[in-house]
């Protein structure tokens, strides 16, 4: 699946418990269209105490940011500061993502 979204972009949640949440994407899954966005869709874990090759990982309450659905989100202009939808223009053969709201350039 063609993702529009990359990591290190900005995004706003638009559903879900999260909804109007901002946050950088930190990682991108494109065969489950899904991302992790900082911040958003917090999860825990409760990690016991294993010991494996001499090293011992430590017990408690782990937080971690869980993947969340594209559809779920929306990028947000860097200049317009609003979420928008995001076309795709082409210049000389390579793809360039265009604010729907402003017309920027969003690369």
């Amino acid at each position: 699946m063609k993702v529009k979204i990359r990591k290190g972009d900005q995004v706003e949640v638009i559903s879900g418990r999260d909804k109007g949440e901002r946050g950088e994407v930190i990682r991108v899954l494109p065969k489950k269209a899904q991302i992790v966005v900082q911040g958003v869709n917090i999860r825990k874990k409760h990690q016991r105490q294993v010991q494996t090759q001499g090293r011992t990982i430590n017990p408690g309450i782990l937080e971690y940011e869980g993947p969340i659905h594209i559809s779920n989100v929306m990028l947000v202009c860097p200049k317009c500061d609003e979420p928008t939808r995001v076309a795709i223009r082409r210049e000389d053969g390579e793809p360039i993502r265009v604010c729907k709201r402003c017309g920027e350039e969003m690369d």
